[in-house]
């Protein structure tokens, strides 16, 4: 295999290094044991933690050891936002996230084989330990003026909110983290944002303070920003999340098809596993031929997949071929239909009404007499069915699981009706 770090660095993982040189030597003389931590701040991982996720994995199938970290102590403090303090959750909160996590990990790395991930959780090494030890034994090694100097904490220092003491502490928990993972497991690398490289690296200060022998490294990935200037991971409905019932499979897919094409190159080396011939063939196809989509839709798929399952990439493809008329809409689940149709500019109605007074409502056309000409030029459609009728109304029986009216002008101008009367 081609050395990690010339692949990390190709599909341009690396933003920052404690040494790179002596990384790349660790990794020769391997195998390394290293960490990424996961808190449970929120129900579900979202897509600015795939990639951490999927930087362990091609970590791991380089031939290292991973250990999945879903902070249980951390996650009841939550690191310092650029511009607020965190609302604390209940413990009992938390520890019902930190099993969605773990849930949510589990099946993206490999926990069986030589070098099978281990599952952490830094609870297991705070909840017993008393304020006077963790000041004594944690504590004393750390220095206020290089505390304040850290990015997160600098930026609230200077903002109007302000940082509170246990925020502000944030850091000595992650810290000691890395040196209890290094105490335990031999761990000797910590992974992480970029953003987070204050975090990272109070950890390898720590291990040489306290383990004036040890050897151990930070490597941090860049934050990733869209050509058009939105927060990469958003939607105009919100956070991608990797949990179904917050993220639908169908939007999921969705916002890979809809990716840019100066982003999807970029995309395809983060998050793609394929080899470098195949990106890279995908990358000429986008270059050469950009609306065939085809890099787009085999990320799709790929990250769908991985995420959720063939079965589930299944009908969210035959869902999308569906609603532009290549698939059968009635042979649609309830749940993926509704999904797809929530992704669409859609209105609730009490009862069917004229077809062409629901596009006017709905917004695929500008006014009712724009609708007419739209039924009598041939590009209207309710289900798939062709509109000839410029009075045409649907019926019960025409509605989808009882409930649903998709409806079409022209090839790509899609919207829903949802009869709640049914």
């Amino acid at each position: 295999m081609t050395d990690i770090v010339d692949e990390l660095k190709w599909r341009g993982l690396i933003a920052l290094s404690t040494d790179e040189d002596a990384l790349r030597k660790a990794f020769a003389d391997g195998p390394v044991t290293f960490y990424c931590g996961f808190d449970p701040t929120a129900p579900s991982l979202h897509l600015g933690n795939l990639v951490q996720i999927l930087t362990m994995r091609r970590i791991q199938e380089a031939g290292n050891r991973p250990l999945a970290l879903v902070g249980g102590a951390t996650g009841l403090i939550g690191d310092p936002k650029p511009t607020a303090e965190r609302t604390l959750n209940a413990p009992e909160v938390v520890a019902g996230w930190v099993e969605r996590l773990r849930a949510q990990i589990t099946p993206l790395l490999h926990f069986d084989g030589p070098n099978a991930a281990v599952m952490v959780n830094n609870l297991d090494w705070t909840q017993g330990l008393s304020a006077i030890e963790f000041l004594r034994d944690i504590g004393k090694h750390f220095r206020v003026n290089k505390m304040i100097a850290k990015e997160a904490v600098s930026r609230r220092l200077n903002s109007d909110a302000g940082i509170s003491y246990t925020e502000f502490s944030y850091q000595i928990l992650q810290g000691m983290d890395f040196l209890e993972l290094y105490r335990r497991h031999g761990c000797t690398l910590q992974t992480g944002g970029s953003d987070q490289w204050g975090n990272l690296t109070s950890g390898t200060d720590l291990i040489h303070r306290t383990e004036p022998d040890a050897v151990v490294h930070a490597l941090g990935t860049p934050l990733i920003t869209k050509a058009d200037g939105t927060k990469f991971g958003k939607t105009e409905s919100g956070t991608v999340w990797l949990d179904p019932d917050m993220t639908t499979p169908y939007a999921f897919y969705q916002f890979w098809v809809n990716a840019d094409d100066r982003d999807v190159s970029k995309f395809l080396r983060i998050f793609s596993f394929r080899p470098r011939e195949e990106i890279e063939e995908l990358e000429r196809q986008t270059e050469e031929r950009p609306q065939a989509r085809a890099a787009q839709r085999a990320l799709a798929e790929e990250l769908t997949t991985l995420v959720h399952g063939a079965g589930q990439t299944a009908a969210v493809i035959a869902a999308s071929k569906a609603l532009f008329g290549q698939g059968e809409l009635a042979e649609l689940d309830d749940r993926t239909l509704a999904a797809a149709l929530s992704e669409v500019p859609h209105i609730q109605v009490a009862e069917p009404a004229a077809v062409v007074d629901l596009f006017a409502e709905v917004g695929l056309v500008a006014s009712k007499s724009a609708a007419r000409r739209t039924v009598k030029e041939g590009g209207a459609y309710v289900n798939n069915v062709k509109v000839t009728a410029e009075d045409a109304v649907p019926a019960r029986e025409d509605l989808l699981h009882g409930r649903w009216l998709v409806l079409r002008r022209g090839k790509k101008n899609l919207a829903a009706v949802e009869v709640m009367g049914a």
